[in-house]
């Protein structure tokens, strides 16, 4: 190679490292987070026990008719869980127990509520509940809710 071609060479190449070395150094911002559609409905809070009521007479919408936490022998007992939130399932569990921990009765609802919601247990014994203290406790999931004592009186 001429000594003319090896300048024209060594002119090129640091022409073109001088044009790297020139070179802007673009950053990037990150897009602000995307404000909410207008039309969008609001997130639901997570469901949650708001009120237990307890009463021997419940209305069409599952609600207790006139709270109570006193009962005669032979009355039904209604239990109304109040609650508010969503979830796609819930397992709500009714456990009813006589003073010493003695099991009267037990069950469980799945609900999906979307909402304020009211679910509906009962306990009846057509021979009579014996005098005395009992209590219901609400689960959620498997996980204490809320309870209510209650007497039966003769």
């Amino acid at each position: 190679m001429s000594r003319i071609q090896a300048i024209a060479v060594t002119t090129a190449l640091c022409f073109g490292l001088s044009l790297g070395a020139c070179k802007k150094e673009e950053t990037s911002t990150p897009a602000p987070p995307a404000a909410p559609r207008a039309d969008a409905p609001a997130p639901q809070a997570a469901f949650r026990v708001t009120r237990i009521d307890l009463g021997n007479a419940i209305t069409a919408d599952k609600r207790v008719a006139a709270p109570s936490s006193t009962f005669k022998p032979k009355d039904t007992i209604y239990a109304s869980i109040l609650s508010e939130g969503a979830a796609p399932s819930v397992a709500l569990a009714a456990k009813w127990t006589f003073e010493d921990g003695q099991l009267v009765s037990e069950s469980t609802q799945t609900i999906a509520p979307t909402g304020p919601a009211a679910t509906e247990f009962h306990i009846a014994k057509p021979d009579g509940w014996p005098a005395g203290k009992y209590k219901l406790e609400v689960a959620a999931n498997g996980k204490l809710s809320g309870a209510q004592e209650f007497t039966v009186v003769e």
